[in-house]
């Protein structure tokens, strides 16, 4: 910067400042999640995006941040609206959105899973370590012959023998799966054909076996795996109590596809950051090129896209503490908001060129990651036939 030149704004994605709806408090512990994302996770997060693995040594940090079970009350967890959940979701993806993908799967699928489904003793049991990050989970929905049409046409089986229940079948794309001690696993009983849920221990159950998925182009730092369940004996005592058909199943979907949307506007909000600086400093012509209006027009329609988005999630947050939201609500901030983002990073793509599609200017990852926070938690399709039933009153479905 010369002399007489002044200072250049900050890359702030928070056009809106819809930051400060949060409380003091709120506010204190979201700059605690930038700090740890951008000393901690930034300076290492290419690497192992590069290496396909997954930074182990982070966990003690996020684990010391306080936030893993925002939202539920009790078992160890700190409780908070699901507006601070949403939060630290769009901090967390602002640097990363493996990191925040894991941290969505353990916090909100898994945890989840159990604090709405599981009975006391079972809440008691499993959530106080999960929060404190001892024992990591995984959500076993999506299978390899079956991912939109879950809600009706699960293959992985469950029999109940006695106090036992025996698990056959598979599950594919289930993150953190090669690694966790617990894995939710979504299955059909046999008997009344209806979906129940089971805490299966990874590392001590017979019949269970996992295989990580290799030649990832996006969220690479998350393992993604193969579940088998062959003959796997699961005692009654590890089947979830509350749930009895896939509408439990669907009440933690609703919840995670919020936070998809929040980690979405998350990754929408790093790359635009990213390309902005990038845009503030890459000189052509003489001078900077932020300074073109092709560029400036790149700019604004990124930063439209994002405080779009951003306002949508808050009120999709508003809702939820509201005990207003219904499934089309969150359905279609989900599509909304990752159409947004996938449009956001390829602009940001764009306005580095040739180094756009070098893991060394973060864009990249950003534009990788987005197709797979695209397509998970439901597909746009998917979600735009279920908010197409709530409003048009027909059922579009196949």
């Amino acid at each position: 910067m010369t002399a007489d030149r002044k200072p250049l704004p900050a890359c702030d994605s928070d056009f809106y400042m819809i930051h400060e709806l949060l409380s003091d408090a709120e506010q204190t512990l979201l700059k605690g999640v930038r700090s740890f994302m951008e000393t901690t996770v930034a300076p290492v997060i290419n690497k192992y995006w590069a290496e396909d693995a997954f930074p182990f040594e982070l966990i003690p940090g996020i684990r010391d941040l306080g936030i893993v079970g925002i939202g539920f009350e009790g078992y160890g967890c700190p409780g908070g609206s699901t507006l601070l959940d949403g939060f630290v979701a769009m901090e967390i993806a602002r640097v990363d959105s493996s990191i925040a993908t894991f941290y969505g799967v353990h916090s909100g699928l898994a945890m989840g899973s159990i604090y709405l489904g599981g009975s006391e003793e079972q809440k008691q049991r499993w959530l106080p370590a999960m929060a404190r990050m001892e024992q990591i989970g995984c959500f076993g929905l999506t299978e390899p012959l079956v991912g939109s049409g879950t809600g009706g046409g699960l293959l992985t089986t469950a029999k109940r023998e006695g106090d036992t229940w025996v698990l056959n079948g598979q599950k594919r794309w289930i993150g953190n799966a090669p690694w966790c001690d617990l894995s939710i696993i979504w299955a059909r009983d046999v008997d009344d054909d209806q979906v129940k849920g089971f805490v299966v221990e990874n590392k001590t159950t017979p019949g269970f076996s996992v295989e990580k998925i290799e030649h990832k182009i996006a969220l690479r730092v998350v393992q993604n795996g193969v579940i088998t369940l062959d003959n796997c004996r699961v005692p009654e005592e590890n089947r979830l109590q509350g749930d009895r058909s896939f509408r439990d199943t669907a009440r933690v979907l609703k919840l995670t596809r919020q936070y998809v949307a929040w980690e979405a506007v998350g990754c929408s909000m790093g790359a635009y950051e990213h390309a902005l600086h990038y845009a503030q400093t890459r000189e052509q012509f003489g001078k900077p090129i932020a300074s073109f209006q092709l560029i400036q027009d790149l700019l604004a329609k990124m930063l439209g896209n994002i405080t779009a988005s951003q306002c949508m999630v808050v009120r999709l947050a508003q809702l939820q503490d509201q005990g207003k939201l219904l499934d089309q609500h969150a359905s279609l901030a989900k599509a909304f908001c990752t159409v947004r983002m996938r449009e956001t990073v390829a602009w940001a793509r764009e306005i580095l060129g040739g180094n756009g599609i070098v893991l060394d200017y973060n864009v990249a990852r950003f534009f990788a990651d987005s197709e797979a926070l695209y397509s998970y938690e439901g597909t746009r399709e998917m979600n735009s036939l279920i908010v197409g039933k709530a409003v048009s009153g027909f059922s579009a479905f196949v």
